[in-house]
């Protein structure tokens, strides 16, 4: 198949689940494409263009890291193709990661990829998913209530400290629009600081604040699902607890120096992603990072989940082989039945 990645730019992706599973669909021998989220080209009337790096067949490397540096470095003339040039599209730019000055890039990677899937490219996750779940937190709100904890949207701070009241005086601050634990605070009983956080992130737009979890000291745990159900290969399932060496900080991002460990899949899990995946599979989101502290659902991760990265160090398989095959039979799927399946269906299809 031919297979084209689209992450938020080339030059300054570092590696971590989006090139070890590009990195797997070189391996299977498929034409694998890469991409910054800048590099669409719209003509009316005409397929929509893509300018490439297409990976060469002569790529020397021993790990992960030589094989993108030689992308990166390669410094032949980027490829000019077509969506009629490529099977599928994996959509693994974070938008919530863009730089102040790249304002342009939150919105336009999944508008473009909703144009390039009416083309007929199976496009994953589902673009208009995507679209619909761009604000995650928002999306998670969607989930029943009985899975997640308690929780208010709101840009009034006389809002939040009535939540806090009701709360226990105890809670999570975060922006909506937000990733990786950045501008993530917990207001306990002293109030602290309360109306300089609110300004900084209410500056960003809405606030969420969510009731703190005491659980949460003993990190939380990222569940990736693929086709609505616990991505899994050799029997283990992947499953990643995350602890912060750092008793004081209650956050638990592997990218704010939390270790990864081998975790086990416990029932409480199970009943959360029971609840979730109906609504998964129903909106074509393919690939999905569940957060869970306890037997709480406490974030959902849709526009480009990571851990997997992770797993073989921990004692895990690395899980990339199982999701380039699950796209691969997509591929089969949608050629056997001659383009009547839709993208939604195939993108949740085992």
């Amino acid at each position: 198949m031919n297979i084209c990645f689209v992450v938020s730019e080339i030059e300054t992706e570092g590696v971590g689940t989006s090139v070890i599973l590009l990195k797997k669909a070189y391996e299977r021998g498929h034409t694998v494409y890469v991409m910054g989220v800048g590099d669409f080209i719209f003509h009316h009337d005409s397929p929509m263009s893509l300018r490439c790096k297409k990976l060469k067949n002569n790529i020397e490397y021993s790990c992960a890291e030589e094989f993108w540096v030689q992308i990166q470095e390669d410094t032949k003339k980027r490829k000019l193709v077509t969506s009629q040039d490529i099977d599928v599209m994996f959509l693994r730019n974070n938008p919530t990661e863009e730089s102040n000055d790249r304002h342009w890039a939150e919105h336009s990677g999944i508008a473009f990829a909703r144009m390039i899937q009416k083309e007929g490219v199976l496009v994953l996750n589902d673009a208009f998913a995507m679209s619909h779940a761009f604000i995650d937190k928002l999306y998670f709100e969607e989930l029943p209530s009985l899975i997640k904890p308690d929780s208010i949207v709101t840009r009034s701070l006389e809002d939040l400290l009535k939540f806090w009241e009701e709360v226990g005086k105890k809670m999570v601050l975060k922006p909506l629009e937000g990733s990786g634990g950045q501008n993530v605070y917990l207001i306990d009983e002293d109030k602290k600081n309360i109306n300089q956080i609110f300004e900084t992130i209410s500056e960003k737009g809405y606030v969420i604040a969510q009731e703190f979890l005491p659980e949460v000291s003993k990190g939380d745990v990222r569940v990736i699902l693929m086709n609505g159900k616990v991505l899994e290969e050799n029997g283990e399932k992947a499953v990643i607890r995350r602890v912060n060496s750092d008793k004081t900080e209650f956050r638990s991002n592997l990218a704010l120096g939390a270790k990864a460990k081998k975790t086990k899949y416990t029932k409480e899990m199970k009943r959360i992603v029971d609840i979730t995946a109906p609504k998964l599979i129903k909106d074509g989101l393919f690939f999905v990072g569940l957060d869970i502290v306890d037997n709480k659902l406490i974030e959902i991760n849709v526009l480009s989940p990571g851990g997997l990265d992770y797993c073989e160090a921990i004692g895990l398989p690395d899980f990339t082989e199982t999701v380039i095959k699950a796209i691969e039979r997509k591929v089969e799927y949608k050629k056997l039945y001659n383009n009547s399946l839709s993208n939604r269906e195939l993108a949740t299809m085992d």
